[in-house]
C-alpha cells in the first residue's frame, strides 16, 4: 500500500527541553493535516504509566480519512509504560502506511529501544530540541523579536532572560508583550524590558559579578539586593577569581596577546568575550587594590561583622564608587 504521507516518515521523535521548539515542530505537522478533515486524523494524547497499549496500537493502526493521513501525537513519551513502549517499538516494524506517529519527550536516552526503532527509520526521524546554550540565547530572543517586525539590542534581550528564566515558551510570550508595546519605537531596549517585565527568575551570580566587572555599582547593588538568601562569602570567593582572570587579562593585553586569553585561562571564547573590555575599565593597580578589598571583606565576614553592610562596601570600592 502506497503511503498518503509523502515526504513524512512513519514516526517522529521530538526529544529535548526546548519547548518553543518542540511547539514549532509539532506545529509543522498539524499544519500537514488535510484540511477538512484535521479534527478526524489527530489523536493527541499524554504518555504515562496508564497508557493503554492496545488502544494506542488501534489507533495507530486506525485509516484516515480523506486523502491525507492521520497524526497520533504522544506528548510525554519518556513517561509511558513499557508496555506501551514495546507495542510502539513492534509497531515500527511494519506502521501503517496512512499513520504518522510523533512522541515528544523531554529526555529520552539513546540506548533505548524505543529511541533506536525511530531512529532506523531515517536520519530525520529524530528532532533535536535541545535547549539552546545560555550564551546564545540573547540572539535568539533578538530573533523572536524580527520575526515580528521589531529590533531589539542585545542587551534588552540578556535582561528579558535574566528576569523571566531561560524557558523559550516565556521568552517568546513576553517578547511578543514587549514588541506590541514598544511597536511605536520600533526597538526594544533595556529600559523597556526594565519598565514592562516583572522578574520571575532568581538573579544569577554571574549576572551580579558581570555587573561588578562593568564597575556598574547601580546595577551590582539592584542584582544584589534582589537575591534570595546570598552567602556573601562564596559571591567573594567568585569574584576573587573573577578579578584574578581580568589581571590575566590585563597583563595579555599589555603584551598585545589579548586574543590568546581564552586559551591561556582553559576556556571558551564565548566565556571572556567581555574580558578584555572589563579589564580596560581598571586603571593601573586598580584590580590589585579589589583584590585587597576582597581579602578585608573576607576577613570581615568571617569576623563576624554585618554580612550586608560589609559586602556593600566591597561592591562600591570595586566600582570604584566608595
Amino acid at each position: 500500500m502506497a503511503r498518503a504521507t509523502e515526504g513524512l516518515l512513519p514516526a517522529y521523535l521530538v526529544v529535548g527541553s526546548d519547548e518553543l521548539k518542540a511547539k514549532e515542530v509539532v506545529a509543522r505537522l498539524r499544519r500537514r493535516l488535510e484540511s477538512g478533515f484535521e479534527a478526524f486524523n489527530l489523536d493527541e494524547r499524554t504518555g504515562g504509566a496508564d497508557t493503554d497499549a492496545a488502544d494506542l496500537l488501534a489507533s495507530l493502526n486506525t485509516l484516515p480519512f480523506g486523502t491525507g493521513f492521520r497524526l497520533v501525537l504522544v506528548h510525554d513519551a519518556d513517561r509511558l509504560a513499557k508496555q506501551a513502549s514495546e507495542a510502539i517499538v513492534a509497531y515500527l516494524a511494519d506502521p501503517n502506511p496512512g499513520s504518522v506517529l510523533c512522541l515528544v519527550a523531554e529526555r529520552l536516552a539513546k540506548t533505548t529501544r524505543l529511541y533506536k526503532a525511530v531512529d532506523a527509520l531515517g536520519a530525520r526521524s529524530v528532532i533535536d530540541c535541545a535547549p539552546a546554550k545560555r550564551w546564545d540565547l540573547p540572539k535568539r530572543v533578538m530573533r523572536m523579536a524580527q520575526t515580528r517586525g521589531m529590533e531589539m539590542d542585545e542587551a534588552a534581550a540578556s535582561e528579558l532572560i535574566a528576569r523571566v528564566g531561560e524557558s523559550t515558551t516565556m521568552l517568546d510570550q513576553q517578547t511578543g508583550t514587549l514588541c506590541e508595546l514598544c511597536r511605536g519605537a520600533g526597538t526594544i531596549r533595556r529600559a523597556d524590558v526594565e519598565r514592562y517585565v516583572t522578574r520571575v527568575a532568581e538573579v544569577r551570580p554571574w549576572d551580579f559579578l558581570d555587573a561588578l566587572c562593568a564597575r556598574d555599582a547601580a546595577r551590582a547593588l539592584e542584582l544584589y539586593g534582589m537575591m534570595q538568601s546570598p552567602s556573601e562569602v562564596a559571591l567573594v570567593s567568585m569574584l576573587v577569581a573573577r578579578l584574578r582572570e581580568l589581571v590575566c587579562a590585563q597583563a595579555l593585553a599589555r603584551r598585545g596577546r589579548g586574543a590568546d586569553l581564552a586559551r591561556t585561562l582553559g576556556k571558551q571564547g564565548w566565556q571572556v568575550k567581555n574580558h578584555l573590555r572589563w579589564a580596560r575599565g581598571f586603571p593601573s593597580g586598580q584590580l590589585a587594590g579589589a583584590l585587597v578589598a576582597c581579602a578585608r571583606c573576607d576577613r570581615a565576614l568571617k569576623s563576624g561583622a554585618d554580612a550586608k553592610t560589609a559586602f556593600t562596601q566591597l561592591v562600591l570600592e570595586v566600582c570604584g564608587a566608595a
